[in-house]
């Protein structure tokens, strides 16, 4: 019994792993900019598939770079949903700080959005939206140089956005009549798709007959190193220095110099990476597909209000804390613990499946926030005070 309790509690970490990774992202987006973002389980579906894709790649390549597919995944899937981020930072969020009820609704749009477009993406839509994006951004920047032509700048704006329009349809039109499924076959589907670790990762080892699969292990230490690499950029770096002052005081940092603009970008785009990291490590625990993010959405949104916005120390007890309590009580693994405590081992057996879990550890998380509304560590300073 004791083995299999330990062993619960491993896998309960892991899952509490990956939580911790999404909802550091969260956390500082959350905790500087008042932004509830919906689509950030969508940015962690993008890492998947971005993972899905890089292992594809590098199975043609050959063996050695399929061991090592991992690592380029990681970094791949970072830096492509922050570049996602930061598009929708500055094409969406920018214009509706402090209007939350707005931003709310405007980020679950965008969440099924991206739940769609990866279901019908394939060579069309993606030829379209370059062609777009060219013309149109680069309309813009050709307006932008002309001083003379501000009196009619709404005017010039949607011209070019129909001449970019009319010659996108136009193009993708002509694709789809002259190569057909070649390149209107969508990608990937509404079916989930099975992302292979590398082989060493596909096996394990046993410690005091709890046997710990090297996935999780590998879950764990990319937690750690990514919560350490946030830690001294927000504590060692320039910029760190700018989102903490932001944070606390965001009129007083305008006032000082600081570009609380830029600080946004940057610390949306840095939460935005990090979704994309917690992808690529749940792609490591089972099949990925349009609605994988939605999955561990209000897990993360949990974490970051029971740890208290904003904190990382919170943050890490309350994600670990609850990705193990949802194993622990949804595997059966307490009701079989209190077995003897007959009343106790039926009560918790009911609550013995994956949803019924999410919901008795909702109940509790509510129950706490009655005795600690502002979480285990809430925020202090002068603007939450007034």
């Amino acid at each position: 019994m004791l083995t299999g309790f330990l062993d619960a509690v491993f896998n309960g970490i892991s899952i509490g792993s990956v939580l911790l990774i999404a909802a550091l992202g969260l956390a500082i987006i959350f905790g500087l900019m008042g932004v509830i973002n919906m689509a950030h389980g969508e940015l962690m579906m993008f890492g998947a598939y971005t993972t899905f894709v890089i292992q594809n790649v590098c199975k043609q390549l050959g063996g050695f770079w399929f061991e090592i597919y991992i690592f380029l995944a990681l970094i791949i899937a970072f830096i492509f949903t922050a570049f996602i981020g930061l598009i929708l930072e500055r094409g969406v969020i920018r214009y509706l700080y402090g209007r939350p009820l707005e931003t709310l609704l405007a980020t679950w749009g965008v969440s099924l959005i991206f739940q769609q477009f990866v279901r019908s993406v394939n060579w069309v839509i993606v030829i379209g939206l370059v062609l777009f994006s060219l013309l149109f951004f680069g309309g813009l920047w050709i307006l932008n140089s002309r001083t003379n032509l501000e009196r009619i700048r709404n005017w010039v704006v949607g011209v070019i956005f129909l001449l970019s329009s009319g010659v996108t349809i136009t193009t993708v039109n002509l694709l789809s009549q002259t190569y057909q499924l070649a390149v209107t076959q969508p990608w990937f589907g509404a079916q989930n798709v099975d992302v292979t670790a590398p082989s060493w990762l596909q096996t394990g080892i046993s410690l005091g007959g709890v046997q710990l699969p090297f996935a999780r292990l590998f879950i764990i230490v990319l937690t750690v190193i990514c919560v350490g690499g946030i830690y001294l950029f927000l504590q060692r770096s320039s910029w760190g220095l700018r989102i903490r002052a932001v944070t606390q005081n965001r009129s007083m940092s305008a006032c000082l110099g600081i570009p609380t603009k830029k600080v946004d970008a940057i610390t949306f785009a840095l939460g935005s990476g990090l979704a994309g990291v917690a992808g690529c490590a749940i792609s490591l625990l089972g099949s990925v597909g349009p609605n994988t993010g939605q999955n561990y959405i209000i897990d993360t949104f949990m974490v970051v209000v029971v740890g208290g916005v904003g904190n990382l120390a919170g943050t890490i007890v309350a994600a670990l804390g609850i990705g193990t309590a949802n194993f622990l009580i949804g595997s059966g693994t307490l009701a079989l613990l209190f077995s003897p405590v007959k009343p106790l081992a039926d009560f918790l057996t009911f609550f013995a499946t994956t949803s019924m879990a999410k919901v008795m550890v909702f109940v509790l998380i509510i129950v706490f926030l009655q005795w600690k509304p502002g979480g285990m560590f809430p925020q202090k300073g002068r603007t939450v005070d007034v």
